[in-house]
Formats: C-alpha cells, structure tokens, sequence
C-alpha cells in the first residue's frame, strides 16, 4: 500500500472490523443493513444489485483507486483530506437508517376493513334503529380468501345474550352490502347517556365457531334525539379485558375504581329486561255517575274501569338452556281478597323480546285505584316443572321513580292512554312469586 507523502491514512474502528484480512487486496465489505432485503423505497441502496462487489467498487485502497467518502457505490472508505467530519460520522452521515417493517406487523394486515351503518334514536318510542349498510375490503377468513359475513350489535354494559341483534350473512364476499335495520326497543335517555353500542363484523363457518374480524364501539350519548348520524369506520381489534387484579398496586384509587365495578356489576345482575305497560283510567259516562250517585254509591265497584296494556318487553334474562326463554306476563290488582284480578297473556316461545300487545281490565272507582297497587310480573313457561320468574314492577302511589311517574300521569289523566318502559326487578313481594 502506497501513502501519499506527507499523508496519513486514518481508519475509523468500524472500518478496521470491517476489513477482509484473507491473502489478496484489501477490500472493505459491505454494509451490514445491504444483506437485508427489506429496505426503504427511499433508501438509495435499495436500488443496488446485492452482488458482493458491485461495479464501480475500487479493487484495492490506494491514491489512484478512487476510494473516498460513502459516494454512490455506498462503500466504506477511509477519511481523505478534504472530506468533511470525522471518519466514523463521516459513514453514518450517509447512511439510510430507515427500514420496512415486516408485512406481519404493517398496516396492510392488520388492516380489518371498514363498516358503513347509521343510527338513530326516537325518543318518543324508546327506540334505537342501526341501519347497518355495508362493509369494504374485510379480512379474508375461508380457504378460498373470502369470507361468509354478518354484523351482530350489542349494548354495554348488558348481558349480550339478552340484547344481541344480528344481519343476515353474506356468503363468499369481502365487500357485503346490507341495507337492514336492527331495532332496539325500551332504551331510555338514561341509557343513551351511559351505554356503548358495540357493532362488530364475524364470519360465520358452519363446521366450526364463527370468527371475529373487528368491531367498533360508539358511544350513544353522541347520538342526538331524533337525528340520523352517519358512521363509515375502520374495524379495530376488540379490546383486552379490565382486569382489576393485574393493575398495579402502585395506582391510586383502586379501591374506588373495584368499588364502581362492583356497582356496575350488580346493577346489571338486577336489571332482568324491560316491559312496555300502558295504563289508562276509563270514567263511566255521565248519565250513569249521576245514576250511581242517587243510589247513594251501592254501585261504586263498577264506577269506572282501569285498562292495563301489555305492549312487549325488551333484553330479558335468558332463562333455558337455549340461551332463550319462553316468557309471558301476568298481572295482578292488589289487595286481592277474591283472588279474581289475576289475567295472564299468551306465551311466546323462545324469545327474548316478545312482543303481546294485549289488554286487561279492572272495574274501580278511582277512590279506590288510590289505595291500589298494580303488580306486572314476567315468567318463563316451563312444561313439567315450576316456572321461572324473569322479572316484574309495582305500580302505585307506595311506588318510586319511574312507577310512581307512570300510575300519576295514570290518576291525573283520566282517559287518557300513557304508555311507559320499566326495568324489571327481582324484589316484589314474596306473595308473588308462585304461580
């Protein structure tokens, strides 16, 4: 090797170890990131044959060899005069850092695909309405790189089962197109201010379990009463699950945070589902008060009639082994010494929001509907064995809440039909659990 006088030659570390010390010309050798395949479009090396001695690379270190600075070959090459930084700083200068991350973890396939639905809430019905449209570019699930689709919703918090509504599938395509409206009924303001609609996307196989391929979560309290609002997102993987006993002990306010997840809990352990009841107090006519009314009240029994309307219930706990029930509602005017007020509605099989719409009525004056106490109770039909109580609500001026608002506007209103939702509790009165 032949130095120019007056010269001398430095190398940096990172050259030294890079240095081929087999017999022959001393070359330096490639840069360790070139023997990867994956690199940067913008990567200038990218572009290069991945030969070990590519042309135009100086076969030995000398004056006339033409080595200099990390150039267009994408060399390394000791420092010469004139060049700008030192030796090492000189390399990593130039060097592309930049690197493709691996098409397992890119964008590309975790990419679920993207649901097009919108939503709806009458708030004079109690009604949610998801219109679920279409989905676009799905994760391929079968063998023959498409999938079989439907969308399923559900309320959160909530027992699944109960509140579980789904499309039609779709066979063979990655792109579905819907067009159908899922309805939930019984769902108060207070639910849209603390209840998250979860709209998820599965392929349904029939050998085996269905598959999950993303979901999407909205939160109903930026639903606005009686607009439309118009989702397209992206599919995202669910979740992983609160799990209060791996959180670090070193948080503040755990004992808070397992405090509100026990309420949570248990508030929904006790809601069992809903029941849409009508009430509404018919007075006799005119003709016929004035006639009671001479006869000093020995007809006051028959002075006028409450009508009591079960329209449907909504979400109630599942009672068989199906994961359904076979409800039906029976309703009671209390004190009962003649054990005549007991009316019972049809039973609908296997469901978990029936629908009756059915009416019953009770003759009474309305001194005596004051001293009443309207009990509506909901079974499941068991044949051979005792039925199972579901759920039922009290109604009467005892009442608190939303039963003591409905039998009110039921006293305050007379003629008048009133129609309202109730959550169904488990305690009523143990004189009513028989059947």
């Amino acid at each position: 090797m032949t130095v120019r006088k007056g010269k001398k030659l430095t190398i940096s570390i990172q050259e030294h170890m890079a240095i081929d010390v087999c017999p022959g010309p001393i070359r330096p050798i490639r840069q360790i990131s070139a023997y990867f395949p994956r690199l940067s479009p913008t990567s200038a090396a990218a572009a290069e044959p991945l030969s070990p001695n590519p042309a135009g690379f100086p076969s030995a270190l000398s004056p006339g060899g033409g080595a200099s600075v990390m150039g267009g070959g994408g060399l390394l090459s000791p420092m010469l005069p004139g060049a700008t930084g030192g030796g090492a700083l000189s390399v990593m200068g130039s060097v592309d850092t930049s690197v493709e991350i691996d098409s397992c973890d890119s964008d590309d396939n975790t990419f679920l695909g993207t649901l097009e639905f919108s939503l709806l809430y009458e708030r004079a019905t109690s009604t949610l309405h998801c219109t679920v449209i279409k989905a676009k570019g799905l994760r391929p699930m079968d063998f023959n790189g498409l999938a079989d689709p439907y969308v399923k919703l559900h309320l959160l918090p909530g027992a699944c089962k109960a509140n579980k509504l789904k499309t039609k599938t779709v066979r063979n395509s990655l792109n579905p197109t819907w067009n159908e409206t899922l309805t939930y009924h019984g769902i108060t303001e207070e639910d849209m201010c603390r209840k998250v609609l979860r709209v998820s996307v599965c392929d349904e196989d029939k050998l085996t379990h269905n598959e999950f391929i993303g979901e999407a979560r909205i939160p109903l309290r930026r639903v606005k009463p009686d607009q439309h609002k118009h989702y397209n997102v992206c599919l995202e993987h669910p979740p992983p699950l609160p799990s209060p006993t791996a959180m670090s002990t070193a948080l503040r306010g755990i004992s808070c945070y397992l405090r509100e997840w026990e309420n949570e809990m248990q508030r929904n352990l006790e809601e069992r589902g809903r029941l849409l009841l009508s009430l509404q107090f018919l007075p006799p006519a005119n003709e016929e008060e004035e006639e009671e009314e001479k006869e000093g009240g020995a007809r006051e029994g028959r002075r006028g009639r409450l009508c009591v309307g079960v329209r449907r219930c909504a979400h109630l706990a599942a009672m068989d082994v199906n994961g359904f029930s076979d409800p039906y509602v029976k309703t009671y005017l209390k004190p009962d010494l003649h054990k005549k007020s007991k009316h019972k509605t049809a039973v609908i099989k296997k469901t978990l929001n029936p629908e009756f719409n059915e009416e019953f009525f009770y003759e009474i004056s309305p001194s005596e509907l004051s001293s009443k106490t309207l009990e509506v109770t909901v079974w499941d039909y068991d044949l051979g064995r005792s039925n199972d109580f579901i759920g039922g609500v009290s109604l009467s001026c005892h009442s608190q809440g939303n039963a003591l608002r409905h039998w009110l506007d039921c006293l305050n209103n007379k003629g008048k039909r009133v129609e309202r939702w109730h959550t169904l509790t488990n305690n009523l009165p143990r004189s009513t659990y028989h059947d």
